[in-house]
């Protein structure tokens, strides 16, 4: 399994005052604003992203790690063999994600996903 990307996400009551600092400390950029999350970004080659959200999405909770992998229903088959605990169902979502939720050893909320085109 090669994973892609991992994306940090920041809980904010405010998304807009977190996004300004990010942007006036460390030059970054807004690559996706949905209202209720915004995902910056350097345009470095390789990424380095800080998302700041009011919720997950969907009504989920907001996910400590979102982690991009190639294959997202072979890692959902991988995780349920292995009897990991299933935190969201795999889904797709209408921003065109398709995910699901686990937790880590350390009970962090992962929010494992690929996008359907890449």
């Amino acid at each position: 399994m090669t994973v892609k990307r991992i994306v940090a996400n920041i809980a904010a009551t405010s998304v807009d005052a977190v996004q300004r600092f990010y942007a006036e400390v460390f030059d970054m950029q807004v690559v996706m604003d949905h209202g209720w999350i915004a995902t910056m970004a350097t345009g470095n080659a390789a990424p380095v992203q800080i998302s700041i959200a009011t919720q997950g999405g969907s009504g989920t909770a907001v996910p400590d790690l979102s982690i991009e992998v190639e294959d997202v229903d072979a890692l959902y088959d991988r995780v349920t063999s292995l009897g990991y605990v299933i935190e969201y169902p795999l889904t797709d979502e209408p921003w065109g994600v398709r995910r699901f939720y686990m937790r880590d050893p350390t009970g962090k909320l992962l929010n494992i996903l690929s996008h359907p085109d890449g």
